[in-house]
């Protein structure tokens, strides 16, 4: 937030624009972020808008930049284990802050501010949970060359990408998200790393 000379800023009404902001991408998509629907659905004036954000890019930037996509799944003895509960979320249909973001990312090509939130959002906090997967997994007698564990960060992020620029409701099937992992993210960490996925039933 910016804000200029004058009376100071309510929290209150800041928090209250910014989560309409919110709204609007999620429900509406970016090109329909303005200052007039802002305003009216906060019943707020545009002056006050304008304090705090000089743009719309600015007010969704701050919006989506609060939000932390990824988060570090708890310990679960492997980095396959691991894996498949970072990976869980992708199971899920799209939730408001998701929905928020991903209205936001083609425009972001071409916008800074917007880019900035999704740097903040989703880039840096993969990057520190893979940074993290990577010395869970040494820890274990287990290392991943860094080459390797910079390889496995950007394709989880473009998995992520994905769930947010497919169609529909960004949701895979369980069994999907763990064929990924086998498939995709382990060997993309450790060449010849053999799966524990569970074996067919047989008749």
């Amino acid at each position: 937030m910016s804000g200029t000379p004058g009376r100071p800023l309510s929290p209150e009404l800041s928090e209250q624009l910014l989560s309409v902001a919110v709204d609007i991408l999620a429900e509406e998509g970016w090109g329909r972020l303005n200052s007039d629907r802002v305003a009216a659905r906060a019943r707020a004036g545009k002056a006050g808008i304008y304090r705090r954000w000089p743009t719309m890019a600015a007010l969704a930037r701050h919006a989506v930049g609060r939000f932390r996509l990824v988060s570090l799944p708890e310990d679960g003895g492997s980095l396959r284990a691991d894996l498949v509960s970072l990976a869980a979320a992708w199971s899920r249909p799209l939730d408001r802050e998701e929905r928020a973001v991903a209205s936001i990312v083609g425009a972001a090509r071409h916008e800074e501010q917007l880019r900035a939130g999704l740097d903040d959002a989703l880039v840096r906090p993969l990057a520190a949970v893979v940074a993290e997967l990577g010395e869970r997994s040494a820890a274990r007698g287990a290392p991943i060359p860094p080459g390797r564990l910079a390889l496995l960060g950007s394709v989880l992020q473009a998995f992520w990408w994905q769930r947010y620029t497919a169609a529909g409701d960004g949701a895979m099937s369980v069994e999907a998200v763990e064929r990924v992992v086998d498939d995709v993210l382990l060997p993309a960490a450790a060449p010849g790393c053999a799966s524990r996925r569970p074996a067919p039933a047989t008749v």
